[in-house]
């Protein structure tokens, strides 16, 4: 490895690392500036993994995947943008896609359409109930935390353990829990801490929700500054 490598690899992971540890922390407080971010992300995999379900074929294995993933990512952090509730649902539905997907690979399961649609089915009916029930907060903790875990895993895999890139976007979890006993404590480990944290950190904090969409057109201003203390 060249030094230019190894510092633009050091770069990159230290990044990495560094919006991890915000979203494992700090998710629900830095909410509405993370929510684009987190809206990308989670429709690029998802975008990904519905051309490998449908079409077959490895995760960003082909050109279309990359296109649908990249269409998606586009949507779906403009809509976390002008729209609360669809982030709040979009996060929601993300933790119910995870756990599904997970848990299906978990009882031996290869990822395709059977494991996907279970995914779907689970992402949605969570998004439903986090917007009836009224959890949003609690879902947008533990949902950021899951996600802030699994970056920084995933980033000690990716620079330590050989992981390849597209696994790291993929299921770094699911590898860590695979090769190594050590990896999957640690995992469970950041992820209680993040849970602890953020809740310890928010007790009296809740984030306004927003219609910019509305505001665009002569509605209601929308709040500015984030979480507020009640």
């Amino acid at each position: 490895m060249t030094s230019d490598s190894f510092f633009a690899l050091a770069i990159g992971g230290m990044l990495a690392l560094f919006f991890g540890s915000v979203l494992l922390f700090g998710g629900y407080r830095f909410f509405m500036f993370l929510l684009p971010i987190f809206g990308f992300f989670f429709g690029f995999g998802l975008g990904a993994q519905t051309v490998q379900a449908l079409f077959g074929g490895g995760f960003l294995s082909t050109v279309t995947s990359w296109i649908v993933g990249f269409g998606m990512a586009l949507i779906f952090a403009l809509l976390s943008y002008m729209f609360y509730f669809v982030a709040v649902g979009l996060i929601g539905g993300a933790l119910g896609y995870v756990v599904g997907v997970g848990l299906m690979e978990a009882i031996a399961f290869n990822f395709g359409f059977l494991v996907w649609i279970v995914g779907i089915a689970v992402g949605i009916a969570l998004a439903a109930a986090v917007l009836v029930l009224n959890v949003q907060k609690w879902v947008v903790i533990v949902a950021t935390a899951v996600l802030g875990a699994e970056v920084i895993v995933g980033t000690f895999l990716f620079m330590f353990g050989g992981l390849p890139p597209a696994q790291l976007v993929d299921n770094p979890v699911r590898v860590a829990m695979q090769g190594s006993a050590l990896w999957t404590i640690t995992y469970l480990l950041l992820l209680v801490l993040g849970v602890a944290s953020q809740y310890q950190s928010t007790r009296h904090v809740e984030v306004e929700t927003y219609n910019r969409f509305a505001e665009m057109y002569g509605g209601e201003p929308t709040p500015v500054g984030g979480p507020v203390t009640v």
